[in-house]
């Protein structure tokens, strides 16, 4: 829709309707807009907001929103506060750096940056869209990389607050596309702290730094491939390691070609991105589904050893039963389920402007003209067929606002 590192839309004075700064493209009217250019702004906006009692929306880039035609019933703040910025810590080690970025801050502009600069940790979350608010919210992640792998800590305003806290990120427990603020910490997401790391730039002959240090930096600094699409589009093994600018470049290719980098020519990237979050569900329940289901382990492979030992028996340890170790989790593909419940890739209900996108069957598109209700149509048909087929149901991972499924 936009360039990297633009937000999606530039409003020009009146209240715009949703549609407008969704990268869905649905929605009605605001009642209201607010801008917050700066932290002071934003926190001020939010103060007022909360004092006031009525509902308000809080909006970033809008790629994870999905509006209902009669727009929504409040005032919204546009959340477009700028700044990256190194911030000492003493605690880290040297090949370690700590940076600052305010909530309005383009997700990919700020991969880009990263990269840009050396610094490793997000490269294989380039081309999500979005604000760097938005991202601890439901721990964004792709390729192997997750959010919480350098996440830090952010700066938070509380509702009803006029002054924001920290929040580290294990406060925030964070989770496969969850935290604490997404189960209901009502809020505002100031800033955010990651934790990077520097390549170091090549020395010279004589050990003295290379001129042109910020380049070097960057052909130098080098992240591990943790993710198997990847590889193989790298043609390395998984775990090899490879530079950033490659790994960024290749993540980037691999979200177009799934219509998952944002186009204003490509009705595929009018979407909110994944539309349900993969489920996850004990092994017990995965070993119904058919052999060929994609299913990935989730936390501990193994179970704890219960074994006692004669050693054991001989200084007191008691033969009663031991507690059952919890059941084993796996991750489902919802694109999979989806797809092999009967609605492929292209499908659309008849007269309808949303339909599942032609790349990927995660994703539901505008096609053009569709309407808040034809997407949530759409969705709950998806969820009704994959339920029919396999007894689970698929949770929807955009915010949905005055829709249901």
């Amino acid at each position: 829709m936009t360039p990297a590192g633009e937000h999606p839309v530039a409003v020009q004075g009146g209240d715009p309707r949703l549609a407008e700064l969704t990268t869905m493209r649905v929605g009605g009217p605001a009642e209201r807009l607010l801008t917050a250019t700066s932290r002071e702004e934003l926190i001020a906006h939010a103060s007022e907001l909360w004092r006031d009692g009525e509902p308000w929306l809080l909006l970033g880039g809008g790629s994870n929103t999905v509006v209902h035609d009669d727009g929504f019933p409040g005032p919204v703040l546009l959340v477009r506060t700028r700044g990256i910025a190194e911030v000492p810590d003493p605690d880290l080690p040297a090949e370690q750096l700590r940076i600052r970025v305010a909530a309005g801050e383009d997700w990919d502009a700020l991969v880009e940056t990263a990269v840009s600069r050396g610094w490793a940790g997000i490269e294989a979350l380039s081309g999500i869209p979005g604000l760097a608010g938005a991202a601890p919210v439901q721990n964004i992640g792709a390729y192997g990389q997750e959010l919480s792998d350098v996440l830090h800590s952010i700066e938070f305003l509380d509702a009803g607050a006029s002054e924001p806290r920290t929040l580290s990120a294990a406060e925030l427990e964070l989770g496969y596309r969850d935290s604490v603020i997404k189960q209901g910490l009502e809020g505002v997401v100031v800033s955010i702290d990651l934790v990077l790391t520097r390549a170091a730039a090549p020395r010279g002959r004589h050990g003295a730094a290379a001129a042109d240090d910020g380049a070097a930096a960057t052909a130098a600094a080098e992240a591990p491939v943790r993710y198997g699409q990847l590889a193989t589009a790298l043609g390395v093994e998984l775990g090899a390691r490879v530079p950033i600018r490659v790994l960024r470049d290749s993540v980037l290719r691999l979200r177009a070609a799934k219509g998952m980098v944002l186009s204003e020519t490509d009705h595929d990237s009018w979407s909110s991105g994944s539309f349900f979050t993969n489920p996850i569900v004990t092994e017990h329940f995965a070993r119904t589904l058919p052999e060929d289901a994609p299913r990935f382990p989730v936390g501990d492979a193994e179970p704890e050893d219960t074994v006692v030992s004669l050693e054991d028996l001989a200084a007191g340890a008691s033969l009663a039963p031991q507690p059952a170790a919890p059941e084993r989790m796996v991750k489902l593909s919802a694109a999979w389920l989806i797809e092999h419940a009967g609605v492929p890739k292209g499908f659309r209900l008849p007269g309808s402007g949303a339909a599942i996108s032609s790349k990927h069957t995660l994703a539901i598109t505008n096609r053009g003209a569709a309407s808040a209700a034809d997407v949530a149509e759409l969705g709950r048909f998806i969820v009704q067929r994959v339920q029919q087929e396999f007894g689970l149901v698929l949770v929807p991972e955009p915010n949905l606002y005055g829709l249901e499924l």
